[in-house]
C-alpha cells in the first residue's frame, strides 16, 4: 500500500508540475469574475464581483472556515461521482487501486497547506465543453491514471530515454541544410503604418524567388494580389486555399506563416510581424519560418522589441543581421477625454473597438439607431471575404457607412482608413466567467490603426494594405480614446507605456520526436496525455518556450475515441484549424473517423455537416447568421484537411461553391439589419449565390468597393452553374450531388 501512494505521489507530482495546464491556464492576477453561486465552489455569495489590480493581501475575498469546509466537501462529492464514472467506461483492473489511493488523498487533506492537483482539478471541472465524451475534470483524471500507470512500467533506462528525447534546447540544429547557407537577415522595426513592409516587399518584386510569409490569410492574399497586378507571377497557399500559377519559372509564392516550404530554395524570404514569435501558441510558426527558411535574404517585419531576441537567434544561427529603422508616416495622438458614454459623439471615420460578438452587434445597432447611418462590422468569425467587404464598405467615402464597429481582428490585416480608435472597454473576455485587461502591446497595437494613410480607392490593387502601398495620400493625425471615462486612464497609460521585450521564441516538438516518445506507451495512451508527457519533460534554451498546448489538447480529447489513427494523423489533426463553434467536437470528430476508415469523406456524406440550414429561407436573425458562420468554418477545416487527406477529402471544389453560398446568405443577413431589401432585382442580370452572369459588377459601372469576387470555382471548373434560380434561394442538395459527383473540378485552383 505504501509503494502504491509513492508511485500516485510521483505521478501527481509529474501532472501538477507543469506551468500550462492542460485542460486550463490559471487564473490572472487583475480579472472581473462573472459568476452565479452555484458555480463558485468557494463559497462567494456576491453574483458579481470585480476585482482591480492591486497589492495588498485585505483584497482577498476571506472566507469562513465553515463555508469553506461545505465548498470543499461538495467538491470532492463531484470528483468522487466523475472518478466512479470513469471507472465504468475504462474498465482497466488497475483503476479500481488507483481510484482508491487517489480517494485517499483527498480525505486525508488537512487543508493547512495547498494541494496543486485539487486546484488543477478545479481549473478543469470548470470547463464544460465535451472532448471525446469526457470533460474536463474526467480527462484531467484520465490522464493522472496513464501517468500512474507509465510510472509503474517504465524503467529508469526508459525515463532517460525518454528525456533525451524531450531536450528541446537546441532547436537551430532541427534544420541543417539551412545552417550551411550563410544568410543575411535584414530586420525592418517600427510602429504601424510606418511602411516597413512595403520597403521589404519593394526587394521581393526584384527578385527572381522568394517566399511571403503573413499571419493571416487576408495578408497573403493581399501581396498575392499586389505582385500579380503588377505583373509578377505569384503563386498562394494557405492551410484551405492553393493557387498554382501555370507557367514556368514561377518561383514567388505568398503564403501563411503556417505554410512556409522550408525545403525550397529561395533568394528573398519576408516574415511578416516578427513579433508573433513570442506568441503563447502560435510563436512556433515565426520561429519554424525564421529558422528553416532556406533563402539568402531574410526580411523580418515587425515591432522594435523583438530586436534582442532576433540579435541572439541570429548570432546562434551564425547569420548577419542588419536593422532598419522606421518611423511612423502620420501622427498618432490620445485624446484628452473620453466620450463619456455618449454615442452622439462618435464621428465619421470611427472605429469603435469590441471584444465580444454581442458587443459587436449591440453597439452596432445602438449607433444605426442614434446617428440613423450605417455601420460596418468585422469580426473574427466572419469568413474573410465578408471581412473585406465590410472594410471597402467603410473605406468608400461615397456611401453612408461613417462607423465602423470591430474586434481586435483589426490589429493585422486590413486596410481601413480610420480617423479615430474608440475602445468600448478596457476589458476583454477570457474563458467564461473572466475578464482580463487589455495588455499594453495590444492597446497600441489596435491603437495604431488611427490616421493611417488614406488609398485611392482607384489604384490598381484595391484592398492592400497602406503598408503595401505606393500612391497614399496623407491623412489628418490619428486619435485614441475610450467610450466610457472609467476605460480612459487604462487606454492611456497603455497608448503611452513603453513596449514590452520579446524575450523568448515558441517551438513546439517535431513531429518525430512525438512519434519516437509515443513508442514507449501503450497503444491505448491518449495522446493527449502523450503532449502533457513531452511538455513536462522538455528541457528548453533559455531563449525559446514551448507553444501552450491547450488547444491541441482539447482536439486531442475530441479525437480520442476514434480508433485506428496513427500518431501522425492525431498530429495532423491536432493541428487542425477547429472552429470554436463545434463546442461538442461532432464536425471534427467524424472527420477524424473518415481518416480513420480511409473513406466516406464526400462532403454530402458526413451528415454532421449541417448544410441543411441553407435551405431555410426569410431568416436573417443573428442566431442564423452564427449558424452560417459555424458551417462555413467547418468547410474551411474540410478544405484544410483535404489538402492533407487528398485520397478521402474529394470534395473541395463542392466545399468551396458551398462557401459561396453561405457568404451570400450573411450578406443578406448583414443587409437586413440594415434595413436593406434582401431580394435584390437587378435589371439585365441573373444572380446565383453571389455569381453574376453577364460578367458585370453588381451596382453596375466598373465596380468599386462592392464589387463581389465573380466566382467562388474557376470557369474551368468542370460543370456548368445553373442559368437561373428560384427566387427563394433554395440550395437544392440533390442537384449538387448530381453534379458533382461525375464531374469534379481541378484542384490546383481555388
Amino acid at each position: 500500500m505504501l509503494a502504491a501512494k509513492r508511485r500516485l505521489a510521483e505521478c501527481l507530482h509529474i501532472i501538477t508540475r507543469t506551468k500550462t495546464s492542460l485542460c486550463f491556464a490559471r487564473r490572472p492576477s487583475n480579472f472581473t469574475a462573472v459568476r452565479s453561486r452555484s458555480q463558485d465552489f468557494r463559497g462567494r455569495r456576491s453574483i458579481k464581483k470585480t476585482k482591480t489590480p492591486s497589492s495588498g493581501a485585505d483584497d482577498k475575498p476571506r472566507l469562513s472556515r465553515r463555508t469553506f469546509t461545505r465548498s470543499h466537501k461538495k467538491f470532492l462529492h463531484i470528483i468522487d461521482q466523475e472518478i466512479s464514472k470513469l471507472e465504468k467506461s475504462l474498465r482497466h483492473s488497475e483503476f479500481p487501486e488507483f481510484a482508491k489511493n487517489l480517494r485517499q488523498t483527498f480525505r486525508s487533506w488537512d487543508r493547512k497547506t495547498e494541494l496543486p492537483l485539487l486546484t488543477t482539478l478545479r481549473e478543469a471541472h470548470n470547463e464544460k465543453r465535451a472532448a471525446g465524451g469526457l470533460n474536463g475534470l474526467q480527462m484531467q483524471i484520465h490522464y493522472l491514471f496513464h501517468g500512474h500507470l507509465a510510472n509503474r512500467s517504465h524503467s529508469k533506462s526508459d525515463i532517460v530515454d525518454q528525456k533525451m528525447l524531450a531536450d528541446l534546447r537546441f532547436p537551430v540544429d532541427w534544420y541543417p541544410a539551412t545552417r550551411e547557407i550563410q544568410r543575411s537577415i535584414h530586420l525592418h522595426v517600427g510602429p504601424t503604418n510606418s511602411g516597413k513592409t512595403y520597403q521589404a516587399l519593394k526587394r521581393l518584386e526584384k527578385a527572381k524567388s522568394g517566399i511571403y510569409a503573413g499571419p493571416l490569410r487576408l495578408l497573403a492574399h493581399e501581396v498575392y494580389m499586389r505582385l500579380n497586378n503588377k505583373g509578377i507571377p505569384c503563386h498562394l497557399v494557405t492551410g484551405d486555399q492553393r493557387v498554382i500559377k501555370e507557367g514556368e519559372g514561377i518561383d514567388i509564392a505568398s503564403c501563411t506563416v503556417e505554410m512556409v516550404p522550408l525545403n525550397q530554395d529561395v533568394e528573398v524570404a519576408i516574415i511578416d510581424e516578427i513579433q508573433m514569435i513570442g506568441h503563447e501558441s502560435r510563436g512556433w510558426a515565426w520561429t519554424q519560418a525564421l529558422l528553416g527558411l532556406k533563402a539568402k535574404e531574410v526580411h523580418l517585419c515587425g515591432e522594435a522589441r523583438t530586436i534582442p531576441l532576433i540579435r541572439e537567434l541570429t548570432t546562434l544561427m551564425g547569420d548577419k543581421l542588419e536593422v532598419h529603422h522606421y518611423e511612423r508616416l502620420s501622427p498618432l495622438e490620445t485624446m484628452n477625454e473620453s466620450l463619456e458614454g455618449s454615442l452622439t459623439k462618435v464621428q465619421k471615420g470611427d472605429c469603435i473597438v469590441a471584444f465580444s460578438r454581442m458587443e459587436i452587434n449591440a453597439m452596432k445597432f445602438a449607433i444605426e439607431s442614434q446617428t440613423k447611418k450605417r455601420v460596418a462590422i468585422i469580426y473574427g468569425d466572419l469568413p474573410p471575404e465578408i471581412r473585406a467587404q465590410q472594410a471597402r464598405l467603410f473605406n468608400d467615402p461615397n456611401n453612408d457607412y461613417d462607423f465602423l464597429v470591430a474586434s481586435d481582428a483589426i490589429g493585422m490585416g486590413l486596410n481601413l482608413n480610420i480617423s479615430r480608435i474608440v475602445f468600448h472597454s478596457s476589458l476583454k473576455k477570457q474563458g467564461r466567467n473572466f475578464k482580463t485587461r487589455i495588455a499594453d502591446d495590444q492597446i497600441k497595437q489596435i491603437g495604431g490603426r488611427a490616421g493611417r494613410y488614406r488609398v485611392s480607392l482607384q489604384t490598381k490593387d484595391e484592398g492592400a494594405s497602406q503598408e503595401m502601398q505606393h500612391d497614399a495620400v496623407p491623412k489628418p493625425a490619428g486619435l485614441v480614446t475610450s467610450l466610457e471615462t472609467e476605460d480612459f486612464a487604462h487606454i492611456i497609460q497603455g497608448m503611452h507605456s513603453a513596449p514590452t521585450p520579446v524575450m523568448t521564441a515558441g517551438i513546439l516538438p517535431p513531429s518525430d520526436i512525438v512519434s519516437h516518445f509515443a513508442a514507449y506507451f501503450p497503444p491505448d495512451t491518449p495522446f493527449g496525455y502523450l503532449l502533457l508527457r513531452i511538455h513536462e519533460l522538455a528541457r528548453i534554451h533559455p531563449r525559446f518556450h514551448t507553444c501552450n498546448l491547450k488547444d491541441q489538447a482539447k482536439i486531442a480529447g475530441i479525437i480520442e475515441p476514434v480508433k485506428n489513427l496513427t500518431i501522425m494523423d492525431r498530429l495532423t489533426l491536432t493541428a487542425a484549424p477547429v472552429p470554436r463553434t463545434d463546442k461538442k467536437g461532432k464536425v471534427c470528430r467524424a472527420f477524424a473517423q473518415c481518416i480513420a476508415n480511409n473513406g466516406g469523406g464526400s462532403l454530402l456524406e458526413i451528415q454532421e455537416l449541417n448544410l441543411s440550414i441553407l435551405d431555410i429561407k426569410d431568416d436573417k436573425s443573428p442566431e442564423y447568421q452564427c449558424a452560417l458562420e459555424g458551417l462555413h468554418k467547418s468547410l474551411t477545416l474540410y478544405l484544410w484537411l483535404g489538402y492533407r487527406f487528398e485520397g478521402i477529402f474529394r470534395s473541395r471544389a463542392m466545399a468551396l461553391y458551398v462557401q459561396g453560398l453561405i457568404r451570400e446568405r450573411i450578406e443578406e443577413c448583414l443587409a437586413h439589419r440594415e434595413g436593406k431589401k434582401t431580394k435584390k432585382k437587378r435589371e439585365g442580370q441573373k444572380v446565383h449565390a453571389g455569381h453574376i452572369s453577364n460578367g458585370k459588377p453588381p451596382n453596375g459601372g466598373d465596380g468599386g468597393p462592392n464589387k463581389r469576387r465573380d466566382s467562388v470555382l474557376p470557369p474551368k471548373a468542370g460543370f456548368a452553374r445553373p442559368t437561373q434560380q428560384p427566387m427563394d434561394n433554395i440550395v437544392d442538395l440533390n442537384y449538387l450531388r448530381n453534379k458533382v459527383s461525375e464531374n469534379r473540378p481541378h484542384e490546383a485552383t481555388a
